[in-house]
């Protein structure tokens, strides 16, 4: 499905192996983030599932996507990582398969969105866990998030889509070095 011509085209596998469409997003505001349960960043499961729900009575949805792609740190099989999100954290946003984020098995959700909105130094790689996309009501990427910005730092732009007010291009590499 790397063709796809828009955000609603894709249905990648849950955690049980099921198609999960996107098409059942649309007029959501969506925040995209490949996640891993043994990282440093993985304390910001608890600012995701705060605006989560927050917002999600609104039209806001989070999609987890577990990748092992850095240091190992989702070592566990679909259902440990969904036990290990339940239980730390109490996510109740949807956290699918575990998935490739870059190379040559790269999910084709994670193609589509790099070639939408490049990272750092105009680099489409995806650098590190808990990196970040917001797509607005129409399916477009608004705005690409570095590992090191918190949830809560990005619930105005939630906010702001939401209430059909616009957002400004977050400055990737001024903001959020690593």
């Amino acid at each position: 499905m790397a063709s796809a011509a828009s955000f609603y085209d894709f249905a990648p596998a849950d955690a049980k192996g099921e198609q999960f469409s996107f098409a059942q997003l649309k007029d959501h505001v969506v925040l995209i983030v490949n996640v891993a349960s043994k990282c440093g960043f993985t304390s910001q499961y608890k600012g995701l599932e705060e605006i989560y729900k927050k917002y999600k009575d609104q039209g806001f949805t989070i999609i987890g996507f577990p990748s092992n792609q850095f240091g190992s740190q989702e070592p566990g099989t679909n259902n440990e990582i969904q036990q290990f999100c339940q239980v730390n954290y109490g996510v109740s946003f949807p956290v699918l398969g575990k998935i490739d984020v870059n190379g040559d098995k790269e999910d084709a959700v994670f193609g589509w969105l790099k070639d939408k909105k490049a990272g750092l130094l105009g680099l489409k790689r995806i650098k590190w866990n808990f990196e970040k996309f917001l797509v607005d009501k129409n399916g477009n990427v608004v705005n690409r998030y570095a590992s090191t910005a918190k949830p809560e730092s990005i619930a105005k732009d939630v906010e702001n889509l939401l209430t059909g007010n616009k957002v400004e291009p977050t400055d990737f590499e001024a903001k959020h070095e690593l």
